[in-house]
Formats: C-alpha cells, sequence, structure tokens
C-alpha cells in the first residue's frame, strides 16, 4: 500500500510538471510583462514532498507494528512575496528583491498502527496514525529579468520553523532550520502568474528525528 501511495504522489507531481512545462513552452519567455501591480504576489503550490529519512519505528509512529516509515508524500502551500526592490538597491538592474513569508503542510504516510497506545496493556485496536509536518518560512527572495514576462529566482538562505507530527520519541516536536530554493514564473495574463518551486530544507533536528526534507511542484500566483 506504502508503495502504490508514493507511485500515486510522484505520478501527479510529474504530471502537474509536463502541463507547466507545456504552457511555458508555448509562451513567448522574452515577452515584456504588462505592469499593473506593485510587484508583490500572492501565491498557491503544492506538489511532491520528500523526507531524506522516513520516521517508521518510533513510540507515537507505529512502535514497528504496520510501519509507518514511508518518506514521499505531497504538500500544499501559501505565501506572501513583498517587494523590497526593483534593482537590488541600486547595485544591479533587472533584479529585484523580495521578502516572503510562507506557510507549507507536508504529509508523508499514514497507516492503521497500534503506536503507543498498546503500551496501556490489553487488546488495542488499530488506529490511523499520519505523519505531518507544517513549515512556517521567512526568506529573501531575488527575481530575475526585471519587467519581463518570464522570470526565474532563487532564495539563497531562508529561515524555517517546523512543527512535526506525532512528536518524537522524547515528545518533542518543534524545529528550526534554513531552507534553499530556485524556481520561476511566467505572467500569463496582467497579474496572473505561473510556475515552478523546488526547495531543500535543512533542519537542526532538535526534535531528535531527522526533518530534513526537499520539495517540488508548480505555483500559481496573483500580483498587487
Amino acid at each position: 500500500m506504502n508503495k502504490n501511495r508514493r507511485g500515486r504522489a510522484k505520478g501527479q507531481g510529474r504530471w502537474a510538471l509536463v502541463v507547466l512545462a507545456v504552457t511555458l513552452a508555448l509562451a513567448p519567455a522574452w515577452a515584456w510583462a504588462e505592469e499593473t501591480g506593485k510587484g508583490n504576489l500572492v501565491f498557491f503550490r503544492g506538489g511532491f514532498a520528500g523526507l531524506t529519512n522516513g520516521r517508521g519505528g518510533e513510540l507515537f509512529t507505529d512502535l514497528n507494528t504496520n510501519r509507518n516509515n514511508a518518506n514521499s508524500g505531497y504538500y500544499v502551500g501559501a505565501g506572501l512575496d513583498l517587494l523590497l526592490s526593483r534593482d537590488l538597491w541600486g547595485l544591479m538592474n533587472g533584479v529585484s528583491a523580495l521578502g516572503e513569508i510562507g506557510v507549507e503542510f507536508k504529509r508523508f504516510d499514514s497507516n492503521s498502527v497500534t503506536n503507543s497506545a498498546i503500551l496501556g496493556g490489553g487488546a488495542v485496536p488499530a488506529n490511523q496514525v499520519q505523519v505531518t509536518m507544517l513549515t512556517v518560512d521567512v526568506a529573501p527572495k531575488f527575481k530575475f529579468m526585471e519587467g519581463r514576462a518570464f522570470r526565474p529566482w532563487i532564495i539563497p538562505l531562508g529561515l524555517d520553523f517546523h512543527v512535526i507530527s506525532p512528536p518524537s520519541n522524547q515528545t518533542n516536536y518543534l524545529d528550526i532550520g534554513v531552507q534553499f530554493g530556485a524556481g520561476f514564473e511566467y505572467q500569463v495574463w496582467k497579474e496572473f502568474k505561473v510556475g515552478l518551486d523546488g526547495r531543500f530544507h535543512l533542519a537542526s533536528n532538535q526534535t531528535n528525528t531527522v526533518n530534513n526534507f526537499g520539495t517540488i511542484g508548480p505555483y500559481i500566483g496573483i500580483g498587487f
């Protein structure tokens, strides 16, 4: 069942990327954008998410019963890009500096397991336990080719705040870390944009679990 779920998640991610790639391929990347907003953006994104280490075998995830150990799943998120400078504060024409504030939910696995309830003794029915993570980030973002419809971007280093569920064996659930990201977007009409977003998150693992993960997927945005 885990393999089927992982296969579906990867398949959905691949199809989303194919659709986005075709859309961008048919659009003239050299076109100039129609400036109607102030450079800010609200965006919604989702796609494939993968942990570097699964969480199977822990006290609250499965207690080694019907392992909840998948390390790939999906994510959904949203955020704001707030314009800080259109020319990198006079240092470089064509490069915009923005501040991103984002939130992201991920689910990596979901199985019926007995987990820690078995420690109470007696016959305990299996219950659905979902392995999830919530991340809030604040990050600088640099977008290139200011004034063009097609714009690549990077996040050189951003700050992450993580909440893992279920908690670790030591009942810790809060973590911090950094992220690195890159992507591109295309202004399809007025302030409506589509793009591709890829990131890797390096956590400090203060929960005594390995919380590093990566994400990739499409997004849609509306400028304002």
